[in-house]
């Protein structure tokens, strides 16, 4: 990677203002409305990125399922544990995190993948959906395109971040064994949600997210 900070170190400065900005996008907030229609209380259910906690595992403890959620934030993890108490959280990264082999029956991914090299992309893609159970779904964001190591300023901060085409997402799922239900991009507005945010917002341009739900057959 090249100049820029670690996704640790970012999340760490940024903490809650994270939240007032990317706390409330509807396409996340569409994802998961689609995927706690189809889980069973008591589903077992991995957040990659789970950061505050909010909005993807409260959503999901409060329909039952028994949730874990990782970050490489260990600001986040406190965060996180602090607003939802009924969720597991733990400080790990997506790229050595050790999970059984079809050991969830969900796992969502909404926007942890950015702050990587491509192959690391690709890997963890992979990892993910390995970790979903037959029948489970994998449910992801991401900014999609075909970007390696560019360096920018987001939400005052220096990263280099990387991507993947939407059909390169789309191939890799497919590969790993997942069947893509529904995919679509959103443009996303920071701020457009709420006033309050307007602040913590200018300092992020508009963006488009890639929404991916899949499952993997029973």
């Amino acid at each position: 990677m090249s100049g820029g900070k670690s996704a640790a170190e970012v999340f760490d400065e940024l903490g809650a203002r994270y939240e007032e900005v990317f706390g409330r996008v509807p396409g996340q907030l569409a994802a998961l409305d689609w995927l706690t229609a189809r889980l069973a209380p008591g589903a077992r259910v991995l957040d990659v990125g789970s950061g505050t906690g909010r909005p993807t595992a409260e959503a999901l403890a409060r329909a039952g399922c028994a949730v874990t959620g990782i970050d490489v934030s260990a600001h986040m993890v406190d965060l996180a544990r602090s607003r939802v108490p009924q969720a597991r959280f733990e400080q790990a990264d997506v790229r050595t995190y050790a999970a059984e082999a079809g050991g969830f029956d969900a796992v969502c991914s909404f926007f942890p993948l950015l702050v990587m090299d491509q192959r690391e992309v690709a890997a963890a893609l992979e990892r993910m959906a390995s970790w979903v159970a037959p029948g489970g779904y994998f449910v992801m964001a991401t900014v999609p395109g075909d970007i390696s190591g560019l360096d920018i300023v987001w939400m005052g901060h220096e990263v280099s971040v990387s991507s993947l085409s939407t059909a390169e997402h789309l191939r890799l799922l497919g590969a790993a064994g997942l069947e893509v239900l529904e995919h679509h991009t959103a443009l996303f507005l920071p701020g457009a949600e709420h006033a309050g945010a307007a602040g913590a917002a200018a300092a992020v341009e508009p963006e488009e997210h890639l929404f991916c739900y899949a499952r993997r057959p029973a």
